[in-house]
């Protein structure tokens, strides 16, 4: 089965456990409406890809830690665009979930998508229990304190913010995690591939950075310059568009060479190559380009 089957089949079984006909009705809509349809699913496809290089000899935990870090990235999307944060209106290029059901239930979803990701990964427990254990350790602390999920966000009501623990700890910590976590459940040197995850989601976040200052709204389906105008950091801001796309290009490069020996080194590559080419499409890549020049003509 391809990686993004694989990914849907598991989020559905979890979304049809968690709104089965006991759970409150908008409640149940509100946890669909977060999972489905979804985004890249950029980190569960890294799951896959690092469980598959290493033989992925044990695919239902696999899946099992696919989806969870998916929830889990979902979850923070929800809080991320809580009125308390960015209050953001769009995302996935429909109304925020707060927008759609209120700020309450939004609150309540985003606590769902948490426990229904270690929920997954725990009924592996019986069948794998130390690599079930070691991907619940991981998972946890790529969504907690002090430098998961929770701290990054937390970064942004801070009066000074280092931009580096910032990127790691908001985006970079759930790759980190993803690629490990593929790399346990089959059984692999995970520290080598945990290199690869964080390299790439310090990528990411440059794009997203990059992606907030020059995009538009209706090609990413959220709006943009709400880093400027929520006074959040931001990689162009600090760097410069120029030095911001430089460092992107550089991650990416880096996390290629972090690649452990393996037989699918080539498989993996051309992953990495296909989600840098979807983190900087080519029109951003022209206003990248183009910012260049014009710092360069001075």
């Amino acid at each position: 089965m391809e990686a993004e089957p694989r990914i849907e089949t598991a989020l559905e079984r979890a979304v049809a456990k968690a709104t089965a006909p006991a759970c409150p009705a908008r409640l149940a809509e509100a946890v669909r409406y977060a999972v489905f349809p979804g985004g890249g699913r950029v980190r569960p496809q890294l799951c896959l890809a690092v469980a598959k290089a290493c033989g992925d000899p044990n695919p239902a935990l696999t899946d099992a830690a696919a989806a969870a870090v998916e929830l889990l990235h979902c979850a923070s999307l929800i809080q991320d665009d809580l009125p308390c944060f960015d209050d953001a209106p769009m995302r996935r290029g429909q109304p925020a979930l707060h927008r759609r059901f209120g700020e309450d239930i939004a609150i309540l979803v985003g606590d769902v998508l948490i426990v229904m990701a270690f929920d997954l990964v725990s009924a592996e427990l019986p069948a794998y229990p130390l690599a079930g254990a070691k991907i619940l350790q991981a998972l946890a602390r790529a969504a907690g304190a002090p430098a998961g999920i929770a701290a990054g966000q937390a970064w942004e009501s801070e009066p000074t913010v280092d931009l580096a623990a910032y990127h790691h700890a908001k985006t970079a910590a759930l790759f980190e995690a993803a690629a490990l976590s593929g790399a346990v459940a089959a059984g692999g040197a995970y520290d080598a591939w945990s290199d690869v995850g964080r390299l790439l989601g310090g990528a990411y976040q440059l794009a997203d950075d990059l992606a907030d200052a020059l995009g538009e709204s209706a090609t990413l389906g959220k709006p943009v310059q709400q880093d400027r105008q929520n006074h959040r950091p931001n990689a162009v801001a600090s760097l410069g568009p120029m030095e911001a796309g430089r460092n992107l290009d550089e991650l990416l490069a880096r996390a290629k060479q972090a690649i452990p020996p393996c037989s699918q080194r080539g498989n993996v590559e051309a992953f990495l190559d296909g989600v840098g080419g979807r983190l900087c499409p080519p029109e951003l890549r022209e206003k990248t380009t183009a910012a260049r020049v014009a710092v360069a003509r001075g």
